[in-house]
């Protein structure tokens, strides 16, 4: 692989990576307008989000063994047309109950790509590269969360938020043509065993009970669900509590984004010096030094604008590192089913998430708790996972180094 055709293939899998959340932030800024629009209130437009993480939850255990059986370039390509049909019909959106039936199908589309980018990074890259790959890929999909919100504030003030949706339509149908003239099918090898709800299920259980799977994607899991409840929450935080405007708004979630980026490119200088688990250890435990400032300045009323943009800045900048390498050593042990390891890694992440978001959402009171408690929970949690990986680790229960073990293939 030239240099040229490595990071055309970087950019195309970022891109699909970063499909997913460019549909969650871009039309955060529009929510106000939304509410109004469709004569409902914030809380009921943030179950649009909710009901959106859910769908990809779902999605991605759907994609799975699909990807691994018919490879992963044709469902890639129906899942985007899925996506742009869900996006016309948001746009077309009646009533709130309408928009969050819609966002399910919208995320039931998106997610594919998520789905496959990482089973195309296990394809196609040594073990040994996965985390730094993953950091490359973080370094793009990073930009999304900055430019999202930004360009769903200025639709929004030009136009109606209808139009955030025709926009990720039309986002939708560049990554369709992406894919179709320049990605390139991956996998070596499609599974020659039946599509079907038993030999799913097998593949499922077999991956999720590698006990080295399971901590590292409970580990990143956990810390993930801080950052959707920093999504479900900044909107009111940021526009009602603290009074910013929409184009502000924008602003300080493109700051904090900024703060995964920033994290995920040191992640890549680190791994030169450290291993993953010793990067994981080091920013789980910054995590939990931030939940519990977090605590204490809500306890204390003592939160500002600024003060708050600090903590969720450090918040991001510790997943950037430790979601890369969680992600990276969770998947090391596959060589085979790298689509059926990814797509739970997935479902792990936005099941954590949706129901913390959806928590959120239940406890909204009009104060900073609900995103704040969110966040620093997820934080604490992540982190006593971690501990406990360290320690099973240390008693051998775990080995730190990937070894690519072969998912069973016995037939029922």
């Amino acid at each position: 692989m030239t240099f040229k055709q490595k990071y055309t293939l970087l950019f195309i899998l970022a891109g699909l990576s970063a499909l997913a959340p460019f549909s969650i932030d871009m039309y955060l800024p529009a929510f106000p307008a939304i509410a109004k629009g469709l004569h409902t209130d914030i809380a009921q437009v943030t179950l649009s989000l909710t009901s959106y993480f859910i769908g990809i939850s779902i999605g991605q255990l759907f994609y799975g063994p699909i990807i691994d059986k018919f490879g992963r370039k044709k469902p890639l390509l129906l899942g985007l047309l899925l996506f742009i049909v869900a996006s016309i019909g948001c746009a077309f959106s009646p009533s709130i109950y309408w928009l969050i039936t819609m966002r399910v199908v919208l995320a039931l589309g998106g997610c594919v790509g998520m789905v496959v980018s990482r089973a195309v990074v296990r394809d196609l890259f040594p073990v040994s590269e996965i985390a730094k790959i993953f950091s490359i890929l973080m370094l793009i999909v990073g930009v999304a969360p900055i430019l999202a919100p930004s360009i769903g504030g200025w639709v929004v003030s030009v136009s109606d938020w209808r139009s955030i949706f025709y926009v990720l339509a039309i986002i939708g149908l560049l990554l369709t043509l992406a894919v179709y003239f320049f990605l390139p099918e991956s996998i070596k090898e499609k599974t020659a065993e039946p599509l079907n709800f038993n030999n799913s299920i097998r593949d499922y259980k077999a991956v999720f009970f590698e006990k080295t799977f399971l901590f590292y994607a409970f580990a990143g899991s956990a810390a993930m669900a801080g950052m959707f409840a920093y999504i479900s929450g900044s909107p009111f935080a940021f526009m009602k509590y603290f009074g910013l405007t929409e184009a502000q708004y924008g602003w300080v979630f493109g700051i904090n984004a900024m703060g995964f980026i920033a994290g995920s490119q040191l992640n890549r200088l680190l791994l030169n010096r450290l291993t993953s688990l010793q990067i994981i250890t080091l920013s789980g435990g910054t995590l939990f030094i931030v939940a519990l400032s977090l605590i204490t300045l809500l306890q204390l009323q003592l939160f500002t604008p600024v003060i708050l943009i600090l903590h969720l800045f450090t918040f991001l900048f510790c997943l950037g590192i430790l979601v890369p390498n969680s992600t990276a050593m969770a998947l090391a042990p596959f060589s085979e089913n790298a689509g059926s390891a990814s797509a739970l890694i997935g479902f792990l992440q936005m099941v954590c998430g949706a129901i913390l978001s959806a928590i959120v959402s239940a406890l909204h009171d009009e104060t900073l708790f609900p995103m704040v408690g969110g966040m620093a929970t997820a934080g604490i949690v992540a982190f006593v996972i971690i501990l406990r990986l360290n320690i099973n680790t240390k008693k051998g229960k775990i080995n730190p180094a990937p070894i690519p073990v072969p998912v069973a293939t016995k037939k029922l």
